[in-house]
């Protein structure tokens, strides 16, 4: 196929570029050229902003677009409005943010999604974000009835993940010593790493699939716990201190930041984390590679970056840490 790739050398469009190359693709990055631009010397590279210079992407065509950089739906129907008679099929990674609540556990992608009282909105924070993006798919559908492809992923994970945000369990565990964590050991998790989500993605462009699905993992049900053995499987040298969701709040720890995959239980979210089935994505093929894979590969990755600290404003400090262990841990 012809692929053309909306982004392509961060973290999720890097990996669908390599997903493509490795199944011998013909691929195209649009993008700024500001990041990475030393990835992919021998791809076809077009310069420009999609928010007010799509000149490069004209007088071209492609069997298929991937969008991993759509987040407001004014840009995304330039984008779709220019490609709409050029490329056959239309993929937008879009977000499980786009539903309007988690009070129910694995909903599916006939669940509501959000929606916003002003739909001009152009701030993408914490309360748009998830509504923006149901915009965007429904901007696409209009434009390319029939031929999109909406794929909801949950938190994505693996190596080049520039949020840390899984990264932070990984390297915090191997760093030994006592590790708070939060909330119930029973408490489900969920993630998919990037390269299963690549990979599936450049299948259903090969298939020529449309419709929306939930692109998370696994076959089973993973809870906190599950992802606590498999981390000190991976460092032995690391013992879990569980603390309560009461005992951290009390302590002013920040769920999602100070310790990721966190939220708290709550009236909104019951099960104290995000979770969508995955069944109609796993019946189209979508497998998972096992979650010690996905550590030992993250871990490896962090070790090898340039700079091996945390993003800012992600994990607890070490001092507080201990405090709140001290203080709540069993």
């Amino acid at each position: 196929m012809k692929v053309l790739i909306l982004g392509g050398t961060q973290f999720v469009g890097r990996h669908i570029t390599e997903a493509a190359l490795e199944k011998g693709h013909e691929v195209t990055l649009f993008n700024r050229g500001q990041t990475n631009q030393e990835l992919f010397p021998y791809v076809e590279k077009l310069t420009g902003d999609r928010s007010s210079n799509l000149e490069s992407l004209k007088g071209k065509d492609w069997d298929v677009v991937i969008d991993t950089s759509g987040y407001l739906p004014g840009v995304v129907v330039e984008t779709a409005s220019l490609l709409k008679d050029t490329v056959e099929q239309y993929i937008f990674i879009s977000s499980v943010s786009a539903y309007d609540q988690f009070q129910e556990a694995y909903i599916d992608e006939t669940h509501p999604v959000g929606k916003l009282e002003d739909e001009s909105v152009q701030e993408v924070n914490g309360e748009t974000y998830g509504p923006l993006k149901a915009l965007c798919e429904q901007t696409i559908e209009n434009i390319m009835p029939n031929r999109t492809l909406n794929i909801r992923p949950g938190l994505v994970v693996g190596p080049h993940d520039p949020t840390d945000r899984f990264t932070y369990w990984v390297m915090r565990f191997a760093r030994g010593g006592e590790v708070l964590v939060p909330g119930e050991e029973k408490r489900p998790v969920q993630w998919i790493d990037v390269r299963d989500l690549a990979k599936w993605t450049i299948e259903m462009a090969e298939k020529r699939e449309t419709g929306t699905y939930n692109a998370v993992g696994y076959d089973e049900e993973v809870t906190m716990k599950d992802f606590v053995n498999k981390l000190i499987q991976v460092s032995p040298e690391a013992e879990d201190k569980w603390v309560s969701d009461q005992c951290l709040l009390e302590n002013n720890v920040q769920p999602w930041t100070e310790l990721p995959l966190w939220i708290p239980k709550s009236d909104e979210h019951p099960h104290g984390f995000f979770l969508v089935s995955n069944k109609k994505a796993r019946e189209k093929g979508l497998t998972f590679r096992s979650i010690t894979q996905t550590i030992e590969d993250t871990r490896k990755w962090f070790i090898s970056r340039d700079n091996t600290d945390m993003k800012d404003g992600i994990g607890i400090e070490p001092s507080k840490e201990a405090s709140v262990i001290q203080k709540c841990g069993k």
